[in-house]
C-alpha cells in the first residue's frame, strides 16, 4: 500500500514554517502566539516530514512584542536563529539573531540588530553557497518608484561576514511589480499614504547551477497571497523574473479549499531523492495558518508543484511506518 499524507501536516498554528534537516531529523520552527512563560517559536521534530511532535519553544522572551518568521542555520558548530521583533502591526520590526548549541534550543539572543540602518526589516533567510560563503536574504521597504516596480516591501541580499554580522552592501533581489502583489490600497506608512505592494519570505534553492529565490507576494490575510520566484547565476544576482510573473507562478489560492499559501522553505525527502516545499496556508474558515508540505518537481529550469494540496498525496520517499 502506498504511503500517503494529507495537509496540513500539523494541526496547530504554525505560520512561516522553516524546516532544518540535521543528522537525519527534521526540525520545524514557525510563527505562532506566545506560549507559557513567553515561549517564542514552537519547535516541532519529525523523522519523516509527516508525523510531527512538539519539542517546546525555541526561546523565551516575555512581553507584548510580536516575534516573526524564524529561520535556523547550522554553522561554526552552533545553531543560529534569525527572526524579527516588533509590534503586531509590523511597526518597528527589526532583524535579530539568537544562538544555541542544539537545534531545539534554547536559543539566546545575541543582542545585535542585523540591519541597524533600516527602520523595518523582516523575513531573514540565511543561505550557504557551495563555496561555504553565507548570504542573508531579507525584506525592507522601498518608497521610490523605479521602472515598473511598485512602492512597498521587497527583498534584498547581503553577504555575511560572520553569522551575526552583514557586510552592509545589500543588493535588490525582488520588488513588487504586479497587481497580484497588492498588500493594501491607501495604506498609511512613513507619514504618507500608498497603494502598498509586498513580496516577502525569500527562500533560495539551487538547481542546474542557477539560484532560484522563491518569494511570497500579496496580502498574507487575503486570497491573493501566493508563491513565485526570480532566478540568477550568483547569490547576489542580478535576479530576473521568469515569463508569466504577472501571476503567482508556483502556488495560489484554491477557492473553497486552501487560502493564501506561502512563506515557504525547502527540504529533501528522507532518502534525499526529492525536493519538498514547506509552507503555510489558511483553511477556508480562516481559523489559522497551518504547516503544509508538497513535492517540488522540475521541468528543465522551471519548478512546479501539485500544491497547495488538500487531498491525500504520495508521502515523501523513504518514509517508513
Amino acid at each position: 500500500m502506498l504511503n500517503t499524507y494529507c495537509n496540513p501536516v500539523y494541526p496547530e498554528i504554525m505560520a512561516d514554517p522553516f524546516v532544518l534537516r540535521h543528522e537525519g531529523r527534521y526540525y520545524a520552527y514557525g510563527t505562532a502566539p506566545a506560549g507559557p512563560g513567553g515561549g517564542r517559536f514552537p519547535v516541532l521534530v519529525s523523522n519523516d516530514l509527516v508525523d510531527w511532535h512538539r519539542a517546546g519553544y525555541a526561546m523565551a522572551a516575555p512581553g507584548a512584542d510580536e516575534f516573526w518568521a524564524p529561520e535556523v542555520a547550522h554553522a561554526d558548530g552552533r545553531f543560529w536563529l534569525y527572526y524579527s521583533r516588533g509590534d503586531s502591526q509590523g511597526h518597528g520590526h527589526r532583524l535579530r539573531v539568537a544562538v544555541a548549541d542544539h537545534p531545539a534550543g534554547p536559543f539566546s539572543d545575541c543582542d545585535t540588530l542585523l540591519v541597524p540602518d533600516q527602520p523595518f526589516s523582516i523575513d531573514a533567510h540565511p543561505f550557504r553557497d557551495h563555496d561555504g560563503q553565507w548570504y542573508l536574504y531579507y525584506c525592507v521597504d522601498f518608497l521610490e518608484l523605479e521602472d515598473e516596480h511598485r512602492i512597498g516591501t521587497g527583498i534584498v541580499v547581503d553577504r555575511m561576514l560572520a553569522m551575526d554580522r552583514l557586510a552592509g552592501q545589500p543588493r535588490t533581489v525582488a520588488r513588487p511589480h504586479a497587481d497580484w502583489q497588492l498588500f493594501k490600497k491607501g495604506r498609511a506608512m512613513y507619514d504618507a499614504v500608498y497603494d502598498w505592494h509586498t513580496v516577502e519570505g525569500a527562500s533560495v534553492l539551487v538547481h542546474g547551477g542557477r539560484y532560484y529565490c522563491f518569494y511570497s507576494g500579496g496580502a498574507w490575510e487575503q486570497e491573493n497571497y501566493g508563491v513565485s520566484w526570480v532566478v540568477a547565476e550568483h547569490p547576489l544576482g542580478p535576479f530576473t523574473r521568469p515569463e508569466g510573473s504577472e501571476h503567482a507562478l508556483l502556488m495560489r489560492t484554491r477557492p473553497g479549499n486552501v487560502i493564501g499559501p506561502g512563506h515557504n522553505s525547502f527540504t529533501t525527502s528522507p532518502d534525499g531523492s526529492q525536493d519538498w516545499i514547506v509552507y503555510h496556508a489558511w483553511d477556508p474558515a480562516m481559523t489559522g495558518r497551518r504547516m503544509c508540505i508538497d513535492r517540488l518537481t522540475w521541468d528543465g529550469g522551471r519548478p512546479s508543484t501539485a500544491g497547495p494540496s488538500f487531498t491525500r498525496q504520495p508521502a515523501p520517499a523513504g518514509l517508513l511506518f
